[in-house]
């Protein structure tokens, strides 16, 4: 076997470095795809369109574009995972959980679904991960609950007393999205679906709202300008649907657990922020309260140490060590 030099080595690690860093920018991206949403969804249901509009253009651009996909295993399989698991998928993170989501949208202020929402997640997922994989239940997972629950209650107290009573159902949509789509992530671990397929078999499912929409909500294609239409069909469709979760699984792959864990509070924070100027929506002191308490126990239950490099990592003086490092991915 020849011998690889230290020169290749080095530049080797520089490439995996520059994987990193492209991987961490991809992240981002991801974040802000995901946190703007919660921001553009609802500048746009209060300006002229609705959750009907809103949904029918997210699922009818994903769900077309993903259908080959959805195909390639057959359509007696629904996918490659089966019809019963398919429509689980389908409830958990499809038109129902967009429904409620976009909904919550009309009545609550953009802040409360981008904190609600992924509280709520993060707290079924540790939940979830206890009880049907066996994690540990650590005194950090313990504090992030903590404050998730606190940061909740404060929101509650907020839109029952402070705000309005349609304030609270708005909030109780963005639970009720939170209660399904905590469950999506949990299922496609147990299932062993990979993520693009699941988004495929999700969205392609969805489509069985268009005939409802067409029948019940659809009120012409001049509800507003052409452009309008096409820019939120891209935004729902391709961004959330599509290009974010395939970043986010890409770089989670290259950056690992450890790293990909400190990503998801900035969710709420960039959707918190973008709707100050956005939506002109401040929040209260009681509401601002929960929303820090609700990204603090997110960061707080996601934050992992990164495990130390062995010394292997580093380029070898023999070959001894060359040939240990080569086995790493």
């Amino acid at each position: 076997m020849d011998q690889i030099t230290p020169a290749a080595m080095l530049e080797t690690d520089a490439r995996v470095r520059r994987r990193k860093r492209l991987a961490a920018l991809g992240m981002l991206l991801a974040v802000l795809i995901y946190g703007s949403n919660f921001v553009i969804s609802r500048h746009a249901v209060l300006n002229g369109l609705t959750q009907h509009d809103l949904m029918a253009l997210r699922f009818a651009t994903a769900g077309l574009l993903l259908l080959p996909i959805f195909l390639r295993p057959g359509l007696a399989s629904c996918g490659g995972v089966g019809w019963k698991r398919g429509l689980w998928l389908t409830l958990s993170s499809g038109f129902p959980m967009t429904y409620l989501m976009l909904t919550g949208l009309t009545m609550a202020p953009a802040a409360h679904g981008a904190t609600i929402g992924p509280g709520t997640v993060t707290l079924i997922g540790i939940i979830g991960s206890v009880v049907m994989f066996g994690a540990a239940l650590t005194g950090r997972l313990m504090i992030g609950i903590a404050g998730v629950l606190a940061g909740l209650v404060c929101l509650g107290i907020a839109g029952s007393a402070g705000a309005s009573a349609m304030t609270l159902r708005g909030d109780l949509c963005f639970l009720g999205v939170g209660l399904l789509w905590g469950f999506y992530p949990l299922m496609i671990q147990r299932w062993q679906v990979d993520g693009l397929k699941a988004t495929a078999i999700v969205s392609v499912l969805s489509l069985v709202y268009l005939p409802i929409y067409f029948l019940f909500y659809f009120r012409g294609f001049d509800v507003a300008p052409w452009w309008v239409l096409v820019l939120h069909g891209f935004n729902q469709g391709v961004l959330n649907v599509i290009v974010g979760l395939w970043v986010w699984g890409w770089a989670a792959h290259v950056l690992g657990p450890s790293v990909v864990g400190r990503f998801p509070p900035l969710i709420p924070v960039t959707g918190t922020l973008l709707a100050i100027p956005i939506l002109s929506e401040i929040p209260s002191s009681l509401q601002l309260a929960g929303i820090v308490l609700i990204i603090g126990g997110l960061f707080v239950a996601s934050w992992r140490r990164p495990a130390r490099q062995p010394k292997q990592d580093q380029v070898p003086d023999d070959r001894d060590g060359e040939a240990e490092a080569q086995r790493r991915p």
